[in-house]
């Protein structure tokens, strides 16, 4: 089991949380994962990219050049990492944000209108929770009960309210790959 996954949009959409989600996640089920974070000084409003590596082999390298998934949340991470994919790789696209539309034939692709559905859930912020939660049905990387368990590693305890809400996220995102 191999999965060498890139999130990638703009600061302030969740990448770097989802993310650490994955790796923490994986940690918790005794998994071989590495994290790495790339993002410019403006971190909100910014681009923002996330590595994960999640194997039942030991890790060699965070660097991925070539992902077996890509999940976009804005425009231009789309043109940046859809070309990236491997040939029977996934790519998960927020098409709440992006107006095109991948030519490939070669990947499953996914598009989720994250950041509506999340507005309908009356919190904007859960749209990567569920784009994660699409990600985590299509590639059983971990089990949604581990990230979960995650969120309390990564939102702040002020923020431990929201988990519920993420939680339905999650299922939402996972229904949508259905």
């Amino acid at each position: 089991m191999l999965h060498e996954i890139i999130i990638a949009g703009f600061g302030g959409q969740g990448v770097m949380s989802m993310g650490q989600l994955l790796a923490y996640a994986a940690m918790i089920e005794d998994k071989n994962v590495s994290w790495l974070p790339s993002y410019g000084p403006e971190q909100r409003g910014g681009t923002a990219n996330v590595s994960v590596i999640i194997s039942d082999e030991p890790v060699g390298s965070p660097v991925i050049t070539h992902p077996t998934t890509a999940i976009v949340l804005n425009k231009p991470s789309f043109e940046k990492f859809e070309p990236l994919v491997i040939p029977g790789g996934i790519l998960i696209v927020n098409s709440s944000l992006i107006d095109i539309q991948s030519k490939r034939t070669d990947i499953t692709i996914i598009e989720v209108k994250a950041s509506e559905l999340a507005n309908e859930m009356g919190e904007p912020k859960v749209a990567n929770s569920i784009i994660l939660g699409a990600f985590l049905e299509i590639s059983k990387a971990v089990r949604p009960e581990s990230v979960l368990e995650s969120l309390k590693k990564v939102l702040p305890e002020r923020r431990y309210h929201l988990i519920p809400l993420n939680k339905e996220a999650l299922k939402r995102g996972a229904q949508l790959v259905h």
